[in-house]
């Protein structure tokens, strides 16, 4: 298992481009996908079936302060996330992003959509435009043209130990 502990979230990712992690690392790596929301407020989750995306979003929503359920929208295509805790996130990065205050989050999965032209009809495009929240997509390939510059790519595959994963992230420019 990787040992994290005493590393630091950023100097773990300056050295390498990717992270070989399983699942007692979870809270590292939503430690450091937090911290992204400073710059980033969509990220394009990109993986094959049972990597661990919605996991991570899961996790990654909870540390912000959303409380209930969260599921992957799979029937649904996008779930709506409020938090209600006034600072749900780290008090620094409140001080840097007014926006993240009592954040929404929108939580999308587009593994049924069939073109770009639906994500448009569906008015989805609207929320992953919103300066006011935060998008996680899974299943990304579809609206991967229209990413707006600044969106992190976080890649999740399956490493040689099953019981791992690796993970990259990208910053789209």
């Amino acid at each position: 298992m990787t040992d994290f502990k005493g590393e630091s979230v950023n100097n773990i990712l300056s050295e390498s481009k990717k992270i070989v992690y399983g699942i007692s690392d979870i809270s590292f790596i939503v430690k450091f996908l937090k911290q992204k929301l400073l710059t980033c407020k969509v990220f394009a989750f990109y993986g094959p079936l049972g990597a661990g995306k919605t996991t991570i979003i899961r996790e990654l929503l909870r540390s912000c302060g959303v409380q209930g359920p969260i599921a992957s929208p799979t029937f649904t295509y996008m779930n709506y996330y409020t938090s209600f805790l006034e600072n749900s996130l780290d008090p620094a990065l409140n001080v840097a992003n007014e926006n993240l205050r009592n954040p929404k989050f929108y939580h999308f999965d587009l593994y049924r959509l069939n073109n770009l032209n639906d994500f448009f009809g569906a008015g989805f495009d609207e929320y992953l435009n919103d300066t006011q929240g935060a998008s996680f997509v899974e299943w990304p390939e579809i609206i991967e043209s229209i990413l707006p510059s600044g969106s992190c790519k976080v890649k999740i595959d399956y490493d040689s130990d099953i019981e791992k994963r690796v993970l990259s992230i990208e910053i789209i420019d």
